[in-house]
């Protein structure tokens, strides 16, 4: 199964460093954040991923190609390269990094690399968040209960959005309402090739229509993960994620 991540939005939040590179190549212990996410897909045996690049979509070209082990082939919008985590070649990843549109919606972004996904079901999240959620469990649940999509529900702070659920099942999809309840969207999915279909072009925000839809076709499910869970949306979080990994307190690496 592979695993598409979302990394070409403009982390307009952490300005701080996004005005010189994309908020995925920020790094925590000076390896960018999309190589702490491509580890934990790893450490579950997941080593194919899909990356979805757009605002400065070359600083992710070049870092991937500068550290590749052997670039597979490569074009003006699509490279595919052998990336190795660390000198042990077991942890190899196979990277297919695609330039999806510098103001292409997360939605739209998912649409355009439709091609690249050849198996019924996919794994998808975003380039800034991090977690110790454990990858097989997630897919067993929704391999169990056989929805077009799942995702992790985290317990976070709040000033995010919140979903509402009847058992597993979630009932309303909220993205960033005014009252919070405890369950938010995590960011890490299960996702059958069927969703492709709820995602018309490039404007469409995957958290809203698509997500929106399979709501209502009681068609998206909830794995809840009561665990660590951070986002890298600001400096704040983004230092606090640093003194993690300089006191090796580094939950998403256990």
């Amino acid at each position: 199964m592979k695993v598409l991540i979302l990394a070409g939005g403009f982390g307009t939040r952490l300005s701080e460093y996004t005005h010189e590179i994309p908020k995925p190549m920020v790094t925590v212990g000076k390896i960018p954040i999309i190589v702490h996410i491509m580890s934990l897909y790893a450490m579950y045996g997941y080593k194919e991923f899909i990356i979805a690049t757009g605002y400065k979509s070359e600083v992710i070209n070049n870092y991937f190609t500068e550290n590749s082990d052997s670039i597979i082939s490569k074009n003006k919008d699509v490279i595919k390269l052998k990336y190795n985590l660390n000198k042990n070649s077991e942890n190899q990843l196979i990277l297919n990094i695609i330039y999806t549109g510098e103001k292409t919606m997360t939605g739209g972004r998912v649409k355009r690399v439709e091609e690249y996904v050849d198996e019924n079901e996919f794994m998808m999240t975003y380039g800034d968040g991090i977690s110790d959620v454990n990858i097989n469990l997630l897919v067993e649940h929704h391999k169990k209960n056989k929805k077009l999509a799942t995702l992790c529900a985290v317990r976070p702070p709040v000033r995010f959005g919140e979903l509402e659920l009847q058992g597993d099942l979630i009932t309303n999809f909220a993205e960033k309402p005014r009252l919070q309840k405890g369950w938010i969207n995590g960011g890490f999915f299960v996702l059958n090739k069927e969703i492709f279909k709820f995602i018309k072009g490039d404007d469409i925000m995957f958290e809203r229509e698509p997500l929106e839809k399979l709501v209502e076709l009681n068609e998206l499910l909830a794995f809840k993960h009561e665990n660590f869970w951070q986002c890298m949306d600001t400096k704040r979080d983004k230092d606090m994620l640093e003194e993690m990994w300089i006191s090796k307190n580094i939950p998403w690496l256990k």
